[in-house]
């Protein structure tokens, strides 16, 4: 019977469709990864207004910008690793976290609170 179906499929032309392999998912290496828009010599007015601004490279507006009216634009991306910008914690500014930075004042005593612990 199977024989028979497999000789009717030939003769119709039909078979069963390949699989398809599934799309790879590509996990993006740094997901932080950011751009900024660096204008040309002669850049619009659009590419100036995002001049300093940070963009998540997925998130970022492409190139030429929809608003720019320069035909040869010349306008590039700054690639960053992080979308910050300057440092923003006290520690990254060389500020103690600790809240004291004085010499250490506990007494050294033995380890552990049983008599048995040196």
């Amino acid at each position: 019977m199977s024989d028979l179906f497999n000789r009717a499929k030939a003769l119709f032309g039909r078979s069963e469709p390949e699989a398809k392999p599934a799309p790879v998912k590509k996990k993006p290496i740094n997901p932080w990864h950011a751009v900024s828009i660096v204008p040309g010599p002669r850049a619009c007015a659009a590419a100036l207004e995002l001049r300093d601004q940070r963009f998540l490279s997925r998130s970022a507006p492409t190139l030429p910008l929809k608003k720019c009216d320069n035909p040869a634009c010349t306008c590039r991306y700054e690639h960053y690793v992080d979308r910050r910008g300057a440092p923003r914690r006290a520690f990254d500014l060389g500020a103690s976290i600790a809240g004291y930075d004085g010499p250490e004042h506990r007494a050294k005593t033995r380890r552990g609170r049983r008599k048995t612990d040196e």
